[in-house]
């Protein structure tokens, strides 16, 4: 895209054209009563598209210049026409570049001069006529200037605005990308743990177990492996933003986790994205938590799909064994469960139940549609 400074030198000999041959149309259209053009009137006639050059360097002192030519120009006699196509660009300029009260002084000015002018030198065009005339198109000139600097500073405030909303956008998808990931690493490498610990521990007395808790952990790395894949892949262009993870590998998360889980559903309905989403990584935070601090208890995951809202309820009834990871961690599981719920302006309620802990979310759901 070219620059304002490098359209300078293009606006300033377009302007130049213009100017020199409206200039001589009007030549021949006022040779009775205003002087022929010679090369002082040409000089006159450049000096203008010269300062539209340098304008936007020494925006002032070139408006001076443009303007003491045209008024030299006037006053030599010569005919009107093509030489206030500079001031009128000037004008624009000033007011587009906050030099708003220099654009009005030299409007002023110039209304006044060429008002002075008609009638200090019996112009034959002199009259009430004349002078409404003039005043309106330097009126006109000026408001259409000032019509153009407000729609530009709303085009510049609606970009900002943009520029603004991406950034936020930006900064939330950096948001959920992190909470993703934690919830990933957080149960896969809780859950390798849990059973690595469990297979050195069978190793020797119980090889065939030991096997099928070494299994596990290849399924587990190879599982963390895919969905961090999937989490980094929305940093790719026209990578899919489809959630990573869904209810219909609720059964599938369950068989991995090692634990005695009895999963329920009450109902069935389509769910948003967002809402499914969370409600897989709930039950997954819920189950790494169950794994880590409440090993050995059976743990109850119970869906309740409602009519305006979804419930996640995840309890377990306390340790039978020591936990093996109880003093690890940094205990960000539960507030994460409680803003990802609260991104969807739902609740999550967590603490001890019984002997045992319950995790509770409940989810907003839109109002269905029946067809």
């Amino acid at each position: 895209m070219r620059s304002k400074s490098g359209f300078a030198p293009y606006l300033a000999l377009i302007t130049a054209v213009f100017q020199i041959v409206l200039s001589q149309g009007a030549e021949w259209g006022q040779r009775a009563f205003r002087q022929p053009l010679d090369p002082w009137a040409y000089a006159l006639l450049l000096a203008g598209p010269l300062m539209i050059v340098v304008h936007r360097k020494y925006p002032i002192p070139t408006a001076l210049v443009a303007f003491a030519a045209v008024y030299l120009f006037i006053w030599g006699g010569y005919p009107y026409g093509g030489i206030f196509i500079s001031p009128i660009v000037m004008l624009f300029w000033l007011v587009s570049r906050r030099h708003r009260p220099t654009a009005w002084i030299l409007a002023g000015v110039s209304l006044a001069l060429f008002i002075v002018y008609a009638w200090s030198t019996h112009q034959p065009q002199r009259g009430l006529f004349h002078d409404l005339a003039v005043s309106s198109f330097i009126l006109l000139t000026m408001v259409a200037a000032e019509l153009a600097r407000i729609a530009g500073e709303r085009r510049a405030q609606q970009q900002r605005a943009a520029e603004e909303e991406s950034r936020r956008q930006a900064s939330e998808e950096r948001l959920t990308m992190a909470r993703e990931l934690h919830d990933v690493l957080a149960h896969n490498i809780s859950l390798i743990h849990v059973q690595a610990s469990t297979a050195l521990h069978l190793m020797d007395d119980h090889p065939e177990q030991a096997r099928t808790a070494l299994a596990t952990i290849k399924t587990a790395s190879k599982e963390v492996l895919g969905e961090m894949r999937s989490v980094l892949n929305v940093l790719r262009d026209g990578a899919p933003r489809s959630p990573t993870a869904g209810l219909d590998r609720l059964a599938e998360l369950v068989e991995r986790s090692g634990l005695e889980v009895e999963l329920t559903r009450e109902g069935s309905r389509p769910l948003p994205p967002a809402v499914e989403r969370a409600a897989y990584r709930i039950v997954q935070e819920s189950l790494t938590n169950a794994g880590r601090y409440a090993p050995g208890s059976p743990v109850a995951v119970r869906l309740e799909y409602g009519p305006r809202e979804l419930v996640v309820r995840v309890s377990d009834t306390g340790a039978t064994r020591p936990a093996v990871l109880a003093g690890s961690g940094g205990g960000n599981g539960i507030p994460g469960m409680r803003e990802r719920a609260a991104a969807l302006g739902g609740t999550l309620v967590a603490g001890p139940s019984g002997t045992g802990f319950q995790v509770e979310a409940r989810l907003p759901l839109p109002e269905e549609t029946t067809s």
